[in-house]
């Protein structure tokens, strides 16, 4: 397969609102948009989030309710669910600190840094730290759905649901993760989606564009 300019894969996707439930997304396409999100880049390379995978049908339902019955996530094959750190802990920070010395030795400096990083960080109050740790998450999220296009699997990113509701649903709190956005994927259903003939809306270049030369 050819690869396509990235500004056509990004013309081609759209929120999908309805998908075709008879399709099923392969695991290796699933597995390229994983290993995208895993390569997102994020503030000081703390990955402060996690990626929830939900393909059991019942768990599904339950989401769906929460996020005010959108099909997609039922008729869609597979549910990513970006869940960030609830906040930045020490321990939370020492492991980024024993990856990097893993991946590039045990360096001075990287000490430096993240002890210079806790000192800025565990002061905060949490919400604070929830909101950063939840920034990072959709720039994965954006990079998913880039991903998703490069694979041609429709995608839809997700803001409209109750968090509190999905956490419980998710058994997330235990785990001090919070609920962020919802990304379903599947196939786009071409003769029931009322989208898909539509052409695509976006601000013109000038509009959007500033340049200080």
């Amino acid at each position: 397969m050819t690869a396509k300019p990235l500004n056509d894969l990004l013309n081609w996707r759209y929120a999908t609102k309805k998908m075709d439930p008879s399709k099923t997304v392969p695991q290796d396409k699933v597995d390229v948009i994983i290993e995208a999100i895993r390569m997102a880049p994020t503030s000081s390379g703390t990955q402060p989030f996690e990626l929830i995978v939900v393909t059991n049908p019942d768990v599904r339902s339950k989401i769906a309710e929460a996020a005010g019955g959108q099909a997609q996530i039922t008729d869609g094959s597979h549910l990513l669910v970006f869940a960030a750190w609830d906040n930045y802990t020490a321990d939370r920070i020492d492991n980024v600190v024993d990856l990097n010395v893993q991946a590039r030795g045990d360096l001075p400096m990287l000490h430096a840094y993240y002890d210079n990083l806790k000192s800025n960080y565990l002061p905060r109050e949490a919400h604070v730290n929830y909101a950063h740790a939840a920034r990072q998450a959709y720039i994965a999220l954006g990079i998913a759905l880039v991903a998703a296009a490069d694979q041609e699997v429709d995608s839809t990113p997700m803001e409209g649901f109750d968090p509190d509701a999905v956490d419980a649903i998710l058994g997330l709190k235990e785990r001090g993760l919070r609920s962020v956005v919802l990304m379903p994927l599947g196939y786009r259903d071409e003769s029931g989606d009322w989208l898909l003939p539509m052409g695509k809306v976006r601000k013109s270049r000038d509009s959007i564009v500033t340049e200080f030369n």
